[in-house]
């Protein structure tokens, strides 16, 4: 119920159901009288004028009402004022109703007749052979054939509109999940048309803008390798006459500048190729133990699993994750490799405050930094955004890393 062509039709049916079910109370209330009041007062003076008066004997009465009838192949009967039968033709009809004054359809057994109270109060029915009469559900009848045309005539109508807006709305949340050259089919000269083309000019200039921006992110991380190289040749240039703690600071600047450097071009490459450059299977449990002995107090611990993906890309997450613990964490920091249902998950803990539940989502944003200095730089930021590339997710509980990343099929 909550499709927009689906409330559009069935506004559109109840329409049509009000309409023909006003028409047929308005019918029923007033299609005795009006225009037909007349033909009533006619059919009266004539059908008297053809009888015998009201106290002539029920013989005369029956022999004028046959020959009253006689090429009418109809069934007929009269009726005295008090609606006692005074004389019959054909199959026995129905007295009058109580209470009506005047002519009108008859609805009991044996079909519908027509009755007609004559001037000297007396009454007149008839009803036509099967197959002649009047149906006085007919309109009803009418009413619905013509709701059910409409009703499935204005179905493809109504729902060519909404699916073009359906679309529409595909392409706006492909655009929002990062799908850049995601379009719509432009359809007709309406204004859903003329939004499609609106939102495929915004679609076409906001792949441009970010198109552009990520190449200058490349090309600018890549041009600042040259005076780095520079810088840290100078540095092995001047060592002997440098001062040692000067000369430390130096090669520490230039190690986390390089660090910095390598992680943007990480990044943008990320972004720029959808696709895995590598996708072999990687035992992560092997993987995590390589790079847990590079660190003094981590401990490892878990069970071999395998799963599918770029090795180099899940060092570089394994390896960020320990970095942060050793930066903004507290010893000791503890690895270890779970197998669930559905997942392969990879946890870093150390012993660290941990990351307050507002800045639990934040911390993974590039170059942000939580109260407790944690995240600042795109480490975090890559670790998601690896695990994305991979079909799995990141977040994080206390100060515990979660990296879910799917089963190898």
């Amino acid at each position: 119920m909550r499709r927009l062509y689906l409330r559009i039709y069935l506004a559109v049916l109840a329409s049509l159901a009000a309409f023909a079910l006003a028409a047929g109370l308005l019918w029923r209330a007033f299609g005795d009288d009006g225009p037909w009041s007349q033909a009533y007062e006619v059919a009266a003076t004539l059908a008297q004028n053809a009888l015998p008066p009201a106290g002539a004997p029920r013989t005369e009465q029956q022999a004028a009402l046959e020959k009253l009838a006689a090429n009418l192949r109809a069934d007929v009967a009269l009726f005295a004022p008090d609606r006692s039968p005074l004389a019959a033709v054909g199959a026995p009809l129905p007295a009058p109703e109580v209470g009506r004054e005047r002519g009108g359809w008859i609805h009991r057994w044996g079909g519908p007749a027509w009755a007609v109270r004559l001037p000297d109060g007396r009454w007149l029915a008839a009803r036509a052979p099967r197959g002649h009469g009047h149906a006085p559900y007919g309109l009803f009848l009418v009413l619905a054939l013509l709701a059910l045309a409409v009703g499935v005539g204005a179905y493809p109508v109504v729902r060519r509109l909404t699916s073009r807006l359906e679309r529409l709305q595909a392409g706006v949340e492909s655009l929002g999940a990062g799908e850049l050259s995601a379009r719509v089919r432009v359809e007709g000269h309406d204004e859903v048309a003329q939004l499609a083309e609106s939102f495929n000019r915004a679609a076409g200039r906001i792949e441009e803008l970010v198109g552009a921006h990520k190449s200058l992110l490349a090309n600018a991380s890549h041009e600042l390798r040259t005076p780095l190289a520079r810088i840290r040749m100078a540095v092995e240039l001047m060592k002997e006459n440098a001062e040692p703690k000067r000369k430390a600071e130096l090669e520490q600047d230039i190690a986390e500048l390089d660090a910095l450097i390598d992680e943007i071009l990480l990044a943008s490459r990320l972004d720029a190729v959808k696709d895995l450059d590598t996708s072999e299977e990687v035992d992560l449990l092997a993987l995590a133990a390589e790079e847990c002995a590079r660190y003094d107090n981590a401990a490892l611990d878990g069970q071999s699993v395998t799963v599918r993906g770029d090795p180099r890309l899940l060092r570089r997450m394994i390896r960020n994750l320990l970095e942060n613990a050793k930066r903004h964490g507290a010893p000791p920091i503890e690895v270890s490799v779970s197998l669930t249902a559905e997942s392969v998950e990879l946890t870093v803990c150390d012993g660290g405050a941990g990351i307050p539940e507002s800045e639990r989502e934040r911390v993974f944003e590039p170059f942000h930094r939580a109260g407790a200095g944690r995240g600042a730089g795109l480490g975090l930021a890559l670790v998601r955004q690896i695990a994305r590339r991979h079909g799995g997710e990141a977040h994080t509980r206390g100060s515990c890393f979660i990296v879910a990343l799917p089963l190898k099929r």
